[in-house]
This record gives structure tokens, C-alpha cells and sequence, in this order.
């Protein structure tokens, strides 16, 4: 018997990010708004318990992560354990649209699209709680990824609190040609001075408003301050393009390098051209999955 099915996977943005104390696991806490857009790749999987067994991954991108480095094989591989899956063939193949190295939990998402997409397909209707414990073992932002819409993210980035929708407005990212090592943006944000950090309790107070001028007001990531001095110089240029093209506010999302722009309404986001940045995607913000 084959049985297929095709489940989207949305990037995710950060609103507000700061990172708090390093943990005794070595890990750091972390306090921010994380916000999916609909911009997405798309995850085929097909079960079949006929002929060959095991997990396998492909991906329609030659340079991208396959087998047991990529995370969409990682959640094949614990939702095959905690349901304890009999012998069968897993097959995934991923069609990525939302730019790697980017910030913007690519990889999160199709695992979490792969865990959603097995519970459906093998009809084992996990509960929340299972499936949030299922996403959590795979990765940071994998839960949030199961469920999106708007949230305060702690812990690691999988302690979640819903939070009111984002207001409606359109968002231009524009993803530019470097990318940066998470672990060396981390190692070196644990050596600079941070120029400015996000107020996210006043983030939040703005979301529970419908507020969107003064969520854009508190938009601030931390790790801008730890990039090095030309990406940094390229992330500035851009939030400031940004902003002198109507956008309410600016930011870097995640470790970088991607950076968006928030306007009043989707034709505003659309109608700026930044494409001498790099790579642009306007999208919209998405209620709760």
C-alpha cells in the first residue's frame, strides 16, 4: 500500500530577539516574537510499506544537506521511534523556496511539515503535547515551526506563549549574498557591546493592541551588533533602504542574513525594488497553523 500526501512548510520571522544568559547545558536563553509568513517550501511524503525500507531525503537543491544532516530525515526518524512505526519506506522530497542560511528556519520547517505530515498520513493523531515533544527533540525552532502564527519564544526558542496575530500588513525580506555561522555569531555576541536591544514586553503589548507602528518601533535584533564589520555595514544599508522606501520598521531575522522590512499593506511591500541587495520575497504575515 502507497500513501502520499503534500504539506507546506512556512519560513518564520523574528520580531524581536535577544539572547540572555548562557545556560548550564552551554546553550543561551533566549526571549523574542517569532511571526510565520507565507512564504514556503514544499514537502512530498509517501509511505509505503511495499519493497525497500528505511528513510529516505532528497531535496530539488544540489548544495543543500541531505541523509542525517538534514533535519526533515531527523523528524522521519523520531516520529518513527515514539510511534513506534513498524518496518516501512519514508520517502521525502523537499522543494525549497525559502532561502538557506537565512534566518528564517528553513530546515525547522520542513521537519516540522514531516512530522505533521506522518501524523496525518499514518493517521496517529498525536496530540499538541505529543507532537510539540516529538519537534522539540529534533530541533529549537521545530515547535514553533508545528503550530506558527505569532509567539513569545524562551528557553532555547521552544518555550511558546500564543500571542495576538500580527497585524495586517505586507513584509519585503530581502536575503543578500553572505550567510553567517550561528555558532560564530553566538561565540562573538559574547564579546561585543550591544548597541541596542529589543524591549519584547513592550513588542508584546503592542501586538495585544492590534498596535503595528509601534510593534515596528521595537523591532530589534541583537545579533546585528555581533556581524562582522562588512555584513554588518550590508545589513544597516538595507534596513535603512527599507525604511526610506515607507517601511514601518526593520530588522534582521534569526542569526541573519536575511532582512525585512514591514509596511502598512502588502501593495506597499511589492512596490519596492531591492533586488541590487539580493534576493526579495514580499509576503504577508499567518494566523496560528
Amino acid at each position: 500500500m502507497v500513501r502520499k500526501l503534500t504539506v507546506p512548510a512556512y519560513a518564520k520571522l523574528n520580531l524581536t530577539l535577544e539572547v540572555l544568559d548562557r545556560r548550564p547545558d552551554g546553550y543561551h536563553d533566549m526571549d523574542m516574537v517569532m511571526q510565520t509568513v507565507d512564504l514556503r517550501d514544499t514537502v512530498d511524503i509517501t509511505i509505503s510499506n511495499e519493497g525497500k525500507k528505511g528513510i529516505e531525503v532528497d531535496i530539488n537543491r544540489d548544495d543543500l544537506p541531505k541523509g542525517i544532516h538534514n533535519l526533515a530525515e531527523k523528524a522521519a526518524e523520531a516520529f518513527s521511534d515514539y510511534v513506534n512505526l513498524p518496518e516501512t519506506h519514508i520517502e521525502v522530497y523537499i522543494t525549497k523556496n525559502i532561502p538557506d542560511r537565512a534566518g528564517m528556519a528553513g530546515g525547522s520547517a520542513d521537519a516540522a511539515a514531516v512530522i505533521r505530515g506522518l501524523d496525518k498520513l499514518l493517521e496517529t493523531r498525536l496530540s499538541d503535547r505529543e507532537l510539540y515533544g516529538v519537534c522539540a527533540s529534533v530541533g529549537s525552532d521545530v515547535p514553533f515551526c508545528l503550530f506558527g502564527g505569532t509567539a513569545l519564544a524562551r528557553g532555547r526558542g521552544e518555550l511558546l506563549t500564543d500571542l495576538p496575530p500580527m497585524p495586517d500588513c505586507g513584509i519585503l525580506i530581502v536575503k543578500p549574498s553572505f550567510s553567517v555561522s550561528t555558532p560564530a555569531l553566538f561565540a562573538a555576541l559574547d564579546r561585543c557591546a550591544v548597541t541596542a536591544r529589543p524591549d519584547t514586553g513592550r513588542a508584546v503589548e503592542a501586538l495585544r493592541r492590534g498596535d503595528l507602528t509601534a510593534l515596528c518601533a521595537n523591532m530589534v535584533n541583537v545579533f546585528e551588533d555581533a556581524l562582522p564589520e562588512e555584513e554588518r555595514h550590508i545589513v544597516v544599508d538595507i534596513k535603512s533602504t527599507l525604511m526610506a522606501s515607507g517601511a514601518l520598521g526593520a530588522s534582521m531575522t534569526g542569526t541573519g542574513s536575511a532582512v525585512f522590512g514591514v509596511f502598512s499593506s502588502p501593495e506597499a511591500a511589492k512596490n519596492v525594488d531591492l533586488t541590487r541587495f539580493g534576493q526579495t520575497f514580499a509576503v504577508s504575515p499567518m494566523k496560528k497553523l
